[in-house]
């Protein structure tokens, strides 16, 4: 069976307040294409269709249009819900549209309910896994932990026990939305950290003959059946380096797998430069970067005037302007930006009560107590996400 795994498309996103509603249709058009062109026998998409659970106007009926396109060309797609998106709004009409041949997972509870696809060698059951915030999907699952590896292991134990069920030879495909172990993450995915942790072992996969994954944006295999198909344009100048791409996916007769990665077309290409001001705009070797996206970091240390408008003049897409002066490690100016480079919330918040307290940093009790706090956060803006009132806690 030939399947076609992407994922984080993350309709309604801007680039810098560029808006890529044109680039992310000619991206849609060019996954149709290559379901027809390629055979394809099934769609996966592993979660943020959105970039925001109320997506613009326009993102929906550019998502309403590339379901008409997937249903009309009578290859079944498989979706299912992921951070950025709301569960239940993504989700309404799923068991309508489910008729056509889309299929929406959204729902926790019904993880262990696979879409079943047949070819010449037998069936090949799709597990749908949407993203599980842990403090709100526990109860589902009854686990005695709270993080992410709990949640995702008690849901990958009912799928294993549901596939141990059906009948010998049936092949399987699982679709999560995740931060797996050994995945190579950029600046722009949403932190998913519960209680200083985010990421989930590859191993908590097994049984299973493909793993569709979603959440991280570079394409990547964490193994030969654990992949990331990351996202299909690059949303952060993190991902200046990456090659955006789909997996065309081979699932032989006994649960082989062979991948061929498909590029995504490329609406402009994003490029970090630094150095000082006229070095940029003068130096030869930047000419292939003339039509890109630019993020500049300027290392004058002194701030030269319209900054700005002279970069422009060379790299009419400039989009972000960085000052990163240079200085002595030691020099007490050295940007904030810098010395928080790298460090997350938890930490931040650690340093900071140190600073406040001339160099006493918290106790085992009162470091509990930040990570209780920051999760709280995280889980009430989930909440929020999907118009959910009230503490689920």
């Amino acid at each position: 069976m030939r399947i076609l795994h992407t994922s984080d498309w993350h309709l309604g996103r801007s680039f810098h307040r560029v808006n890529l509603l044109d680039a992310q249709a000619a991206f849609l058009d060019h996954l149709v294409t290559t379901v027809r062109e390629r055979d394809v026998d099934a769609v996966l998409v592993a979660g943020d269709v959105y970039d925001r659970a109320v997506p613009p106007l326009a993102a929906v009926e550019l998502f309403d249009r590339a379901l008409h396109r997937l249903a009309a060309a009578g290859v079944p797609t498989v979706m299912i819900s992921g951070n950025h998106d709301s569960a239940r709004r993504l989700g309404v009409g799923a068991g309508l549209i489910d008729r056509a041949g889309i299929h929406l997972r959204t729902d926790p509870a019904g993880c262990a309910t696979p879409v079943v696809l047949s070819d010449a060698h037998g069936d090949v059951a799709f597990y749908g896994l949407p993203y599980l915030e842990p403090a709100l999907v526990r109860e589902e699952f009854k686990t005695a932990g709270a993080g992410h590896e709990a949640v995702v292991g008690a849901a990958m134990e009912r799928i294993r026990a549901d596939l141990a069920e059906r009948p010998a030879g049936t092949r399987s495909v699982v679709l999560a939305h995740a931060f797996v172990a050994g995945g190579e993450p950029s600046d722009s995915e949403r932190d998913i950290t519960v209680g200083g942790v985010a990421s989930v072992p590859a191993g908590v996969f097994d049984g299973v003959d493909y793993v569709a994954l979603g959440h991280l944006h570079g394409c990547q295999a964490v193994t030969g059946r654990v992949r990331y198909s990351g996202s299909p344009l690059a949303y952060s100048f993190s991902e200046a380096d990456h090659r955006k791409t789909v997996w065309l996916i081979d699932l032989g007769p006994g649960g082989e797998v062979e991948g061929e990665r498909i590029d995504c077309p490329v609406p402009r290409r994003v490029a970090r430069i630094r150095g000082r001001l006229e070095e940029l705009v003068e130096d030869p070797a930047l000419a292939r970067h003339e039509e890109s996206w630019i993020e500049a970091t300027l290392t004058d240390p002194v701030r030269p005037p319209e900054p700005m408008a002279r970069l422009s003049a060379r790299f009419p897409h400039t989009v972000s302007l960085v000052f990163a002066p240079e200085r002595a490690p030691e020099d007490p100016l050295a940007s904030y930006a810098q010395r928080l480079k790298g460090r997350d919330d938890q930490q931040i918040a650690e340093d900071f009560v140190a600073h406040v307290r001339g160099g006493s940093g918290p106790d085992d009790r009162e470091r509990t107590l930040l990570q209780s706090v920051l999760d709280d956060v995280r889980v009430d803006t989930a909440l929020a996400q999907d118009g959910v009132r009230g503490a689920a806690r």
